[in-house]
């Protein structure tokens, strides 16, 4: 190997290294934020169902600034390199998925759709060669999002609220239905779905015993609206 083919490979190695810096930099950055909004709306499990609005109106602010970090990434990540670089802020973008369909389902009862959560990130068209909400994330951002009614649907019985898991139960069934029709290859994404069953499962048993109890009048069965 010339010396110049040398010279070449290093110049190659450190501009990566510095792009790995200065990106590692923002996702520290983004993750502290998704920690703030986690921590925020973790309170929804022992909040009454009339103060849960104001909650997740305080968890916003945090949401959205999330917007100013996804922004310099982007300007970061080289043109046509998406792909390269999306496995070094992909946990914290997919816990911002979660945090924004958490949102909207408590607010609203309804599924935030792929288009609407990049839109509340901020993901720009010009930026979908370098930095963008792929299904995949947005997939792993849902799964959580059910993950986390499963524990809800449990402490809404707990403080007062016997409708709320009869809503997640209906909720529940026609997101996982949804998913039943997708073709998941990625063996990641598929052991999550998988794992639905559980949550599930879990949710069943809650409605069983209040209805049991009588506890609720009946099932409102909601439509899974996407938003």
């Amino acid at each position: 190997m010339d010396p110049q083919s040398v010279e070449n490979l290093n110049q190659m190695l450190d501009h990566d290294s510095d792009i790995r810096e200065k990106i590692k930099e923002q996702v520290n950055d983004f993750e502290k934020k998704t920690r703030v909004i986690i921590a925020i709306l973790s309170k929804i499990h022992s909040t009454r169902s009339e103060s849960i609005p104001s909650l997740v109106d305080s968890a916003q602010p945090a949401l959205h600034s999330c917007r100013e970090t996804i922004a310099v990434i982007a300007s970061l990540v080289p043109p046509n390199q998406f792909w390269r670089w999306k496995d070094m802020y992909c946990n914290s973008l997919r816990t911002a998925v979660f945090a924004a369909a958490l949102s909207e389902y408590l607010t609203q009862g309804t599924l935030i759709s792929l288009q609407s959560t990049s839109d509340m990130l901020g993901m720009q068209e010009e930026w979908k060669d370098r930095v963008t909400l792929a299904a995949e994330d947005y997939l792993h951002g849902l799964i959580t999002l059910v993950n986390e009614l499963s524990r809800l649907a449990v402490n809404a019985v707990i403080l007062g609220d016997f409708e709320q898991p009869l809503k997640i139960s209906a909720f529940v069934k026609e997101l996982f239905s949804g998913f039943s029709m997708l073709n998941l290859k990625n063996d990641t994404l598929r052991r999550r779905f998988d794992s639905l069953k559980y949550d599930m499962k879990k949710i069943e048993e809650v409605v069983y015993d209040v209805s049991l109890r009588k506890l609720v009048s009946k099932d409102p069965a909601p439509k899974l609206n996407v938003n």
